[in-house]
């Protein structure tokens, strides 16, 4: 496995491979990895020559410094879990690398960043959107892989890739989960052990909504359910509990049966962040 951390190099090893003909996957990570950022490895091993796996904790894409300051990295296991997983070349630039200089350039996604992540992160997408630009534009993937729990984010990705005419496909993964169903997270790492217990509420308040919608429960009287729930468990706090559109992320204000519809959730355990959700079908 090569590493590398200035762009140049890197641009130059991939051009080198690319002239042989290899098929190149992009898997974009800000590190603390897991079992759920090696299952994109593999999804990239599976369709590609060689698989490029990027770590860098962005800054742009915080709205709030503490919790990027707070932000947990892992850099020798994240590059020994890499190894083990067969990726064939990892990119751990600095700051410096990637912003040069202070950056002005933003990113309206219209309907697409205004709503759930969007609302309460403000500037979240175009920071996201800047970085991932940088990301492909520098590795030039054949596809790129993310992870289905970010899947407004993965919405965003997309029209970025549609509107600036990148020539490569997205794919987003499944989520991986832990026993008790906690989708897998960098941030889990930073839970107590009583917030680790509480958290899992927001897988089993997803579940709960997706059964009682599917057997006819009024939305309203499910989103007051799942309130309830969250709320009531110790340590954790609701933000949002929603019902989207997922190709548009149109919030829902009931079923509809012509859509592809996702259940998307976000909470807090003590000041940590975390997000979750499922489709409907």
């Amino acid at each position: 496995m090569e590493i590398f951390k200035q762009i140049a190099p890197l641009r130059a090893r991939l051009h080198g491979l690319r002239k042989s003909g290899v098929s190149i996957g992009l898997v974009p990570t800000m590190g603390a990895l897991h079992q759920g950022h090696i299952s994109l490895v593999e999804a990239s091993k599976s369709q590609n020559t060689i698989t490029v796996a990027t770590i860098y904790i962005n800054p742009t894409q915080f709205n709030n410094p503490n919790d990027h300051q707070n932000y947990p990295k892992t850099p020798e296991k994240d590059i020994l879990m890499l190894q083990n997983a067969g990726c064939d070349v990892v990119f751990c630039p600095d700051d410096h690398e990637m912003y040069a200089e202070k950056s002005r350039v933003n990113f309206d996604f219209g309907n697409l960043d205004k709503v759930m992540e969007g609302k309460f992160r403000p500037g979240h997408f175009s920071g996201v959107a800047l970085v991932v630009s940088k990301l492909f534009n520098i590795v030039q993937p054949d596809r790129a892989y993310f992870g289905q729990k970010d899947w407004q984010q993965f919405a965003v990705i997309g029209l970025l890739v549609r509107e600036l005419k990148f020539n490569f496909e997205v794919y987003s993964v499944p989520i991986l989960r832990e026993p008790d169903g906690l989708a897998m997270s960098s941030r889990n790492l930073r839970l107590t052990t009583s917030q680790r217990t509480s958290a899992a509420i927001l897988y089993q308040s997803l579940q709960m909504a997706r059964k009682a919608i599917k057997s006819g429960t009024p939305l309203e009287a499910v989103k007051k359910a799942v309130s309830e729930q969250v709320n009531k468990t110790s340590e954790m706090k609701l933000e949002y509990f929603e019902l989207a559109d997922s190709k548009n992320l149109t919030i829902l204000n009931d079923v509809d049966n012509s859509v592809s519809s996702i259940l998307c959730i976000a909470g807090y355990a003590g000041e940590i962040r975390l997000i979750d959700n499922m489709f409907l079908d």
